[in-house]
């Protein structure tokens, strides 16, 4: 089943990715952290997530204490699946790439060439111990 799902990721990378600027393909995104994990590996409130996503995620735990997910792959050219990642001050995530940056609180572009937000992830606390990302 985890090749399957390579060979998808594969086939969307190649048919979907470009046709639509800054269009981010989807892939099956089913990610749980504890909020203990969370907390440990989490620099400026951002935990980054590698394998999962396009370009992997950014989990973020909000000034509100809510949390939100995005994928890494900016929404700037995502046929390079330049990830994005977090400023010192885990308000904004920058692509290295185009120089672009984007809220980490929304996801939205914050700075050019940037134009499209990062592609967001459902996450939801369960039983006030787990987050579980998925799309």
């Amino acid at each position: 089943m985890k090749y399957l799902y390579s060979i998808l990721f594969v086939l969307l990378l190649a048919t979907g990715c470009g046709k639509e600027e800054g269009y981010i393909p989807d892939v099956p995104v089913n990610y749980n952290v504890t909020i203990t994990e969370f907390s440990l590996k989490a620099v400026n409130n951002v935990l980054l997530v590698a394998n999962n996503g396009v370009g992997g995620l950014l989990i973020v735990k909000t000034p509100l204490g809510t949390y939100v997910a995005f994928d890494r792959c900016s929404t700037v050219n995502p046929e390079k699946i330049c990830k994005v990642s977090p400023d010192d001050s885990g308000v904004t995530a920058t692509d290295p790439c185009s120089g672009a940056k984007f809220s980490l609180l929304d996801g939205s572009p914050q700075k050019a060439p940037a134009e499209r937000s990062l592609k967001a992830y459902n996450i939801s606390l369960q039983g006030n111990t787990l987050l579980h990302v998925s799309n």
